[in-house]
């Protein structure tokens, strides 16, 4: 029986004593929890309204609204009365989340259950982040707050695909959910531009966009009383609505139509959990595949790193041309009915972590790298015949690009599985090699559709498709394995007018899974010129400017390279495997090669011929990506001619498994965005002796952050700095964002564990081995400097503006050009003291200068053009490191040994800012006699000095060495 009232005493013979509408369970819930904000918005502002409108930069009138978490935040009795209203929300929750599966549940239906489970956790984590508040536990807070978001997506969509036939109500959730996704855009740009810009009144703007989330949040389950108007508490379907019966005049199969294009039919076929670990375990094996081949760049690059020069190793980089040997038809023939086995033998990339040799480390990589490469290939080749089957191993591959780009941004660019991770700094090996074996098991299951001795079909060139193969994969990895790589080419310095590594990485991500859906939903616009030209335009502009304009070429060209892969790669399969993959590899590593000459010609042969030419890099990958295309779209017209009508080059009959990797996607989409708001930065960083008005600086050659046993060093680079007391560093040879050093940038993880501000320096398109600065205190402005090189390699140079204690300070950051190229060391030198001596403010050069002191060139450094003096002019043991200063009160130097970090000492000074102008005048007139003058330890403040724990033998290989203890000076 049906009822419109809100309750109505049965006759007890029916079994019903009492009964009322489930409409109210939504009213219910809708008006506790719209009290419990609006009380606590009402009275915050009421009795402390200038607080909650605080936030760490401004405060009224510049801010005027508050935010949510400022509102329901800490404050008594706000905080009381709307944690007493949430608890009363509570019951009407649970109750409206069993009442929307009671009425979708059917039998044999997977999803109500799925759905509400997903809204069972959503009002546990509700609760945990309402009250946990970031004072009480900010880890936590964000966690539950970042799981609440997640599991919204699950219950929003989810509840539209299961929409009752009600049209009032899928109108309303369609145009609620838009509105509440539509509102994320905003609100993470106002929050960035208050976070990261201080742009005064943005929060104020954020928080109007964060009320309008909770407002639609909550109207989106207030319309179940649409729904829930059917249902009786006894409980029973009194309308037969749970049965599927439309009581709508639209058509039901117009509405499930409907339905059906609002969550792009996610939802519109059966789940089955074999098949969803299907797609799981073989976008994990694609993951480990490019998990073992990045890391194969970074072990080769240990050898020349330290050989100063070509070793012999660098011929493992040919382990990747293994698919030649599928030319042997007996041995293609037994590969392509064994791929467990080799794909199980590729996994000796994971295993390598566990050589503690370095060559041998380097060669059991290069094992597992031929032995994937060889093993994709053939199970690419076996798939061809059956098009769903290859397009399902296709999209694992790539989406375990984007998996690895994901794993290293919530590593801090290095990847937990790779060869030089251990659990020492941070990896995670023996759970990915765990995972990688039960990936491999399940991806190799099914046998092959075809077998090795398979004639090829004669469709299209071999070797034309193999160049595309070659410039695709080439793109793929040296643009899209890291996230910052494409930021960091167009990184210009303070103050920041592009994107940022750690704000705007997700961009990256959204490009390539767009890529990834318009190659499988739209082919044939990824296989157009139009898309191409497109591609080109994106490259340009990557390669010719700096900020937004060229990140958003960069995302173009991610985009396109994504919406190719499928296409270009189905129609490589199709042919000799040996050609396709073989030569295609060869010719990704004479790219790859080539982008390594381009910044090391000064080191190997005909180096000359290609100085500083990424444009020809980026020229020639297009050109071979446009050679490939126009095979298959030849491919593709000799197809239409045939059948006389449109033939993709892939048609899978069955696109079922489609939902699970686009499922999968959105998954890694999420965990993207959560590492992103775990790593956002707060820019509220401290010195360590800011009572003294003092600031250590340093400068560091990290030799890539490679350590003498190759293990990555960044864990033990930032126990050292912290430990000294570092407030601003120079890093040399810092630039790791090539495909044979990993695309990996140190300073990420430096700076935000440390809490600094981060100077990256010339971007990798600037062709330099790196200078990068790390400051506590706010860099005000930088500007990056190429030196003059003729002939050696380039030198780079940051002049950078810091904030210290109110005092302009110039802060320059320089590495010169080798020993090998005395015009250039020379050439540099007067550049640079020129540069040093236009800035009247107190200044410090933190540097590497190949030069003896007080000999050569030192003197062009230290002179009167420059203005700068020496740190300590007696150390008479420096060759390399140097650190100068004017303007500023010198307190202290020292020199610590490195351990087995790197080749090349850390080396520290402390200096007094001056506090007046009386102070400044003296410290920039002071006789040399009086600045020079040493004294003993115990003459100097307590916060003047350095730690002790690095006196004697130190610790962990660390200690003052060459004096055997520090220095200091007062004045």
């Amino acid at each position: 029986m049906a009822s419109s009232s809100s309750r109505s005493y049965k006759d007890k013979d029916a079994g019903v004593v009492l009964s009322f509408n489930g409409q109210w369970v939504s009213w219910s819930h809708t008006v506790a929890a719209s009290l419990a904000f609006l009380s606590a918005l009402v009275i915050g502002s009421a009795l402390h309204y200038h607080k909650i409108v605080q936030n760490e930069w401004y405060g009224y009138p510049q801010e005027w609204f508050p935010s949510v978490s400022a509102t329901i935040g800490d404050r008594y009795p706000e905080r009381s009365i709307f944690m007493l209203f949430i608890a009363i929300t509570s019951g009407p929750r649970f109750a409206l989340v069993g009442l929307w599966y009671l009425l979708t549940a059917k039998p044999g239906r997977t999803l109500p259950k799925l759905i509400g489970w997903s809204g069972i956790i959503r009002t546990l984590t509700c609760g945990g982040w309402t009250y946990i508040t970031s004072t009480d536990d900010h880890d936590w807070h964000d966690i539950l707050m970042i799981s609440y978001i997640v599991f919204t997506i699950p219950w929003t969509t989810g509840c539209i695909a299961l929409s009752p036939p009600n049209a009032k109500a899928i109108k309303y959730r369609k145009y609620i959910a838009g509105a509440f996704f539509g509102t994320l855009v905003p609100l993470v740009y106002f929050f960035i531009q208050h976070k990261v810009h201080r742009v005064a009144g943005a929060y104020t703007i954020y928080a109007f966009f964060e009320w309008a989330l909770i407002v639609l949040d909550v109207s989106f389950d207030a319309v179940t009383a649409l729904d829930f108007d059917s249902l009786e508490i006894t409980i029973r379907d009194v309308k037969g609505t749970s049965k599927g019966v439309n009581h709508s005049s639209v058509p039901t199969a117009v509405l499930e139509k409907e339905k059906e294009q609002a969550t792009g039919g996610v939802y519109s076929a059966g789940f089955r959990f074999g098949e969803f670990l299907d797609i799981a375990a073989d976008v994990y094996h694609g993951f480990v595949f490019w998990s073992i081949l990045t890391s194969l760049g970074v072990v080769i690059w240990y050898f020349p790193l330290w050989h100063m020069g070509i070793s012999g190793y660098e011929a493992l980089v040919m382990t990747t041309i293994s698919p030649f040997l599928l030319a042997i038809r007996p041995l293609r023939s037994f590969i392509v009915s064994n791929q467990r086995i080799t794909h199980l033998l590729s996994l000796a990339g994971l295993l390598a972590y566990l050589v503690k040799d370095p060559v041998y480390r380097l060669f059991t990589v290069g094992f597992g790298v031929s032995m994937g490469c060889l093993s994709w290939a053939a199970t690419w080749y076996s798939d061809s015949v059956q098009p769903t089957r290859l397009e399902a191993r296709i999209l694992a591959w790539t989406i375990g690009l984007l998996m690895s780009s994901v794993a290293k941004f919530a590593w801090y660019t290095n990847n937990p599985i790779w060869p030089i991770m251990h659990a020492e700094n941070g990896g995670w090996n023996a759970t990915g090699l765990f995972l990688a074996i039960l990936a491999a098991l399940r991806f190799t299951r099914r046998g092959p559709h075809q077998g090795g001795n398979t004639t090829e079909k004669k469709s299209g060139s071999s070797v034309l498709s193999a160049i595309g193969i070659g410039g695709l994969f080439f793109g793929l990895h040296s643009l899209l394995s890291d996230t910052s790589t494409m930021i960091l080419w167009v990184w210009d310095g303070y103050p920041i007018r592009g994107p940022v590594s750690n704000v705007h990485g997700w961009y990256t991500i959204a490009a390539t899974t767009a890529g990834i859906l318009i190659g499988v939903l739209r082919p044939g616009f990824a296989t157009s010129w139009t898309a191409y030209g497109l591609g080109c335009i994106g490259a340009a502009y990557l390669t010719l400017y700096e900020q937004w304009r060229g990140y958003y070429g960069g995302l173009t060209l991610a985009t396109y390279l994504m919406a190719i892969a499928v296409p270009m790669i189905g129609n490589a399969a199709k042919k000799s495997p040996a050609a396709t993959f073989g030569l295609g590899f060869l010719i990704y590593n004479f790219l790859v090669l080539f982008h390594v000459w381009v910044v090391a010609y000064a080191f190997v042969p005909g180096g000359p011929l290609v100085r500083e030419h990424t444009d020809w890099i980026m020229i020639t990958m297009m050109l071979a990506l446009g050679i490939g295309l126009f095979d298959l779209i030849s491919q593709q017209a000799k197809n239409n001619s045939s059948s006389k009508k449109k033939v993709g080059v892939i048609r899978p009959v069955n696109t079922h498994h489609r939902k699970y990797h686009f499922g999968v996607l959105g998954v890694l989409n999420l965990l993207f965005l959560s590492a992103n708001f775990l790593r956002f930065p707060t820019n509220d960083y401290k010195p360590y002796h800011a009572k003294d008005r003092l600031f250590t600086a340093g400068i560091w050659t990290i030799h890539f952050s490679l350590d003498n046993d190759m293990w990555s060093s960044e864990y033990r680079m930032r126990d050292l700095i912290k430990e000294m007391e570092v407030d601003v560093i120079g890093l040399l040879e810092s630039d790791l964002q090539r495909v044979i050093m990993g695309n990996r940038d140190t300073t990420q993880f430096l700076a935000e564990d440390l809490g600094m501000y981060v100077d990256y320096g010339p971007g990798p398109n600037k062709h330099t081995w790196g200078a990068a600065l790390l400051s506590k205190f706010p860099i005000v402005n930088s500007t990056h400097h190429l030196l003059p090189s003729p002939v050696g390699e380039l030198a780079p140079a940051i002049h950078a503006t810091l904030d210290i204690y109110g005092t302009l300070v110039d802060v320059f950051v320089f590495h010169s050009g080798q020993e090998e190229d005395p015009e250039d060391r020379r050439l540099q030198s007067e550049y640079l003291s020129k540069l040093m001596g236009s800035t009247n403010r107190p200044s410090v050069l933190l540097s590497y200068l190949v030069t003896e002191p007080l000999k050569g060139n030192y003197n062009t450094y230290v002179s009167d053009v420059s203005g700068m003096h020496d740190v300590d002019k007696t150390d008479w043991d420096r060759w390399c490191e140097y650190i100068l200063f004017k303007g500023l009160r010198r307190t202290g130097y020292a020199r610590v040994s490195r351990s087995t970090i790197t080749d090349t000492e850390l080396q520290v000074a402390k200096f007094v800012v001056p506090n007046s102008e009386e102070d400044s005048k003296f410290a920039w007139g002071v006789p040399e006699d009086v600045r020079d003058r040493r004294v003993e330890e115990h003459e100097v403040p307590e916060g003047w000095r350095f730690p002790r724990m690095f006196r004697g033998e130190g610790v962990r290989g660390h200690r003052y060495h060459v004096f055997d203890e520090p220095r200091y000076y007062n004045f």
